[in-house]
């Protein structure tokens, strides 16, 4: 691993368990004083490790209950066309999350929207016209069995 050692993991495991954790109690947990627990997390945060801190939003509980999964493939594999994707994908808001994938499809969305009828918006009035779309294929979510944001941290020797 990047430099981590087992306070580091211990730390990032509670972070992500409840941003919201007091300092008294990741004091106690990591039996560190206030000063070296905020020093971690500024060092983890300065090295790109912690990315950020947001709350975790129930979509359905928002009116938002529809989540498609959409490979796309690009017809043309060059460095403007797929810099250019990248940047319009990005201005989609619909758009949750976009990978870039090996195997029959160049890129895996995640979208989330309201209804059948707001993904059909969405693809005729935003993802067509992204440019370089050849293909793509839509999965839609009947229910979620796993949603997980804590990672599964290797071991590290002690």
């Amino acid at each position: 691993m990047t430099g981590l050692d087992n306070t580091d993991i211990c730390l990032l495991k509670a972070l992500q368990k409840n941003a919201k954790v007091s300092t008294k109690e990741l004091c106690g947990l990591l039996n560190l004083s206030k000063t070296p627990v905020y020093e971690r997390i500024h060092r983890l945060e300065d090295r790109g490790v912690i990315t950020g801190f947001k709350a975790i939003v129930d979509n359905r509980k928002v009116g938002l209950p529809l989540v498609v999964f959409c490979n796309v493939s690009l017809a043309v594999h060059d460095d403007e066309h797929i810099e250019r994707f990248k940047k319009d994908i990005r201005e989609i808001d619909e758009v949750m999350e976009c990978y870039s994938t090996g195997g029959l499809y160049d890129f895996l969305l995640k979208v989330i929207l309201t209804d059948l009828e707001g993904y059909n918006r969405f693809v005729f009035e935003k993802l067509t016209k992204v440019q370089g779309i050849v293909k793509m294929q839509s999965s839609f979510v009947l229910s979620e069995i796993k949603h997980e944001t804590i990672l599964n941290y290797p071991e590290i020797p002690d």
